[in-house]
C-alpha cells in the first residue's frame, strides 16, 4: 500500500491520471510487473489490472448501480443474472451494501464512492487507485475500509492512496512519496516521520488544527428549523427528514454529524429553497422562508457551500470570472441595472483569486482546470464576498490540502467572530469537533443527539452516527464525563 500525498495543484491527480491511461505522459516509461506498457486509455489501464476510483465520481446519475458497475465490462459476466450474482458477491465480500437497482440519483457521496470501488473491483483490477477514499467516511468506516484494502494487500493486489488525512496515511501505507509542484521530492516510510514532518514536507508548514478560540455565540437567533420532516418516496418506505429542529445564533457554527445518506442532503435541499417541506417550517431571522425559492433565499443572505463542487458549485467549462457570478446573478457587483457587469465581476473575481490564494494563471482559464482545493477556495471566496447573514456549508475541506484546509477553518472563525450563523455539515469528525460550537446528530432523517465539541470523541460521535449505541436512535451521554446534552 502506497500513498501519494501533497499539496493541491502538486500533481498527485495527474500522476494517477497517466497511470489510469486518462492523460498522455510527454515522456518517462511506467512498467507494470516490470513490463514496460503505453497507457493510451483506461481500456488499456484495465486490460493491465489498474483501476482507479475517481475523487469526483463518473457515474451515469440516471442509471442503476447494477447498469453502472456493467457499462464497459458486459463481456466479463454478461448483462444478466451472472453478473448481477458477481455483483452481490463483491458487495457482501467486502462489505459495501449497495442495491444493485438503485438508482445512482439516489445515492449519497458514500455510497457514490462504495459503487466506484465495487466497479473496480467488479474489473478484476489488481492495482487500485483511490484518490481520496476516506473524505466521506466516518471512523468506524475508514476503520472497516482499511481493514478491507489490507486483506487486499495480503491477496496480491497493490493500492494506491492518495489523501490529505495524513494520520491516515500513516496508519495505513507501506511506503509515501510526497509530491511538490510536479516534482517528487521525498519517499519515507512511515515509520520514521510523524504528521508534522509529512505535513512539512507537503507544503512547508505544519499540520494545522481546527481549534476555535473562545465562544462568540449569542442570543439572537438567526436560522430557525422548525420540525421539518420530508416524505420520502414509497420505495424508500420511510420520510427522509422526520420532524427536524434547530436554531443557530448569530456567531454560532452548529455541525451536523452523519453518515451520508441520513437526511443531510434533504436538510440543506431545505434550507436552501430546493424542496419544499411536507411539514414544519424554516425561518431566517424573522421571516417564515418555507415557500420561498432558491433565488431569493440567496437574495436574503444565505450563502453556500455545496458537497459536490463539480455538480453544484460550479460551471466546469466556464471562465473563474463567470463562475464568479454564479448564484449571484442578480447582485453587486455582478449586474448593472437589468444586465450582467462583466468587466465588474472580473474586477472582483481578481480580488477573490488574491484574497483567498486561489492558484490560477489568469481569471479567464476554466474552472475544470484548476485543482480541487483552489475550485473550493473560488467557492469559498464567492460565497463570503456577499456578507451572509447564515453560512451553509457542506464538506468545506473535502479533497484539499492541509494549507487550504487551514485558509478555510481561519476564514470560518473570522466570519463566526463576525456574527456569521454557519450551518457545517461535515463528514470530518475533527473538523466538526474543531470548528463547533454545538453538534447535533442526524441518523435516518432524524435528530437524535446532541453533544459538546469540548467534551466528545471521535468515537463517541462516529457510534452515535452509525447508531451503535441504541437499536434505531443512539443517546447523547446525559452524565458530565459525556458532557453532552440531550
Amino acid at each position: 500500500m502506497h500513498a501519494i500525498v501533497g499539496e493541491n495543484g502538486a500533481g498527485k491527480s495527474t500522476l494517477m491520471k497517466i497511470l489510469y491511461g486518462v492523460q498522455r505522459p510527454d515522456e518517462g516509461t511506467i512498467e507494470v510487473d516490470g513490463e514496460k506498457v503505453e497507457l493510451s486509455t483506461p481500456a488499456d489501464a484495465i486490460t493491465h489490472g489498474i483501476g482507479m476510483v475517481f475523487q469526483h465520481f463518473m457515474l451515469a446519475d440516471n442509471f442503476t448501480v447494477f447498469e453502472n458497475v456493467v457499462l464497459g465490462a458486459e463481456k466479463l459476466h454478461g448483462i444478466g443474472a451472472a453478473a448481477r450474482a458477481e455483483i452481490q458477491r463483491i458487495s457482501s465480500e467486502y462489505g459495501l451494501g449497495i442495491d444493485p437497482d438503485e438508482l445512482v440519483e439516489h445515492l449519497g457521496v458514500g455510497a457514490r464512492q462504495r459503487v466506484e470501488i465495487l466497479k473496480v473491483l467488479y474489473r478484476g483490477a489488481r492495482i487500485i487507485i483511490l484518490d481520496e477514499p476516506t473524505a466521506v467516511l466516518v471512523p468506524q468506516e475508514v476503520d472497516e475500509l482499511f481493514a478491507n484494502l489490507r486483506e487486499l494487500k495480503r491477496e496480491g493486489l497493490t493500492v494506491l492512496f492518495i489523501s490529505h488525512k495524513l494520520d491516515e496515511v500513516l496508519s495505513v501505507a507501506d511506503e509515501i512519496t510526497v509530491i511538490r509542484r510536479g516534482t517528487t521530492v521525498a519517499t519515507v516510510d512511515p515509520a520514521s516521520v510523524n504528521a508534522r514532518q509529512l505535513a512539512e514536507l507537503m507544503v512547508g508548514s505544519e499540520l494545522p488544527t481546527p481549534q476555535t478560540e473562545e465562544s462568540t455565540v449569542t442570543d439572537r437567533p438567526v436560522l430557525q428549523v422548525k420540525g421539518v420532516s420530508l416524505a420520502g418516496s414509497a420505495r424508500a418506505g420511510r420520510d427522509l427528514l422526520t420532524d427536524v429542529s434547530l436554531t443557530i445564533h448569530a456567531g454560532e457554527v452548529l455541525g451536523i454529524a452523519g453518515v451520508e445518506g441520513n437526511g443531510q442532503d434533504e436538510l440543506i435541499d431545505v434550507v436552501m429553497g430546493m424542496r419544499e417541506p411536507t411539514s414544519g417550517e424554516v425561518w431566517l431571522e424573522d421571516t417564515d422562508i418555507s415557500t420561498w425559492g432558491v433565488r431569493q433565499i440567496r437574495e436574503a443572505g444565505v450563502g453556500y457551500i455545496p458537497a459536490d463542487r463539480h455538480r453544484h458549485g460550479l460551471l466546469l467549462d466556464a471562465p473563474l470570472w463567470e463562475n464568479r457570478i454564479l448564484g449571484h446573478q442578480t447582485e453587486a457587483p455582478n449586474v448593472k441595472g437589468p444586465l450582467i457587469d462583466g468587466a465588474a465581476a472580473r474586477e472582483d473575481t481578481e480580488r477573490i483569486v488574491a484574497a483567498y490564494d486561489v492558484r490560477t494563471p489568469s481569471i479567464h482559464v476554466t474552472a475544470g482546470s484548476l485543482s480541487g482545493g483552489n475550485q473550493q477556495k473560488l467557492i469559498v471566496g464567492r460565497e463570503m464576498s456577499h456578507h451572509p447573514k447564515v453560512l451553509i456549508a457542506a464538506h468545506p475541506t473535502r479533497g484539499v490540502d492541509v494549507g487550504a484546509q487551514a485558509a478555510i477553518w481561519d476564514l470560518v472563525r473570522d466570519a463566526r467572530r463576525e456574527g456569521l450563523a454557519v450551518l457545517l455539515i461535515s463528514a470530518d469528525l475533527e473538523e466538526l469537533i474543531g470548528l463547533s460550537d454545538t453538534i447535533k446528530v442526524i441518523l435516518r432523517g432524524r435528530i437524535t443527539g446532541e453533544f459538546d465539541p469540548d467534551t466528545v470523541t471521535s468515537e463517541e460521535l462516529g457510534g452515535a452516527m452509525t447508531g451503535a449505541s441504541g437499536d434505531d436512535a443512539p443517546a447523547a451521554p446525559t452524565n458530565e464525563e459525556g458532557g453532552a446534552r440531550s
